[in-house]
């Protein structure tokens, strides 16, 4: 069985991704990376209230699905 990459789940992936680079950056790099690290931190908890995540938009823009195919919630 394949899976299917949605919006949801393309989101998490990019949002970990970004803070675990981050982490890594600030570690070899320099500190001030972790500025980036707190920026994914507090879009994240914005997008919680809000409902609006620029990364959703995009990739909504991409023609990603919004939910997988056998989710109820076509």
């Amino acid at each position: 069985m394949k899976e299917e990459f949605y919006i949801e789940r393309i989101v998490r992936i990019v949002a970990g991704s970004f803070v675990m680079i981050s982490l890594l950056l600030a570690h070899f790099h320099s500190p001030y990376w972790l500025w980036f690290t707190g920026f994914v931190g507090l879009n994240l908890f914005q997008s919680g209230f809000t409902q609006f995540c620029p990364m959703f938009t995009i990739l909504e823009k991409l023609g990603v699905p919004r939910f997988p195919k056998e989710s109820c919630g076509k």
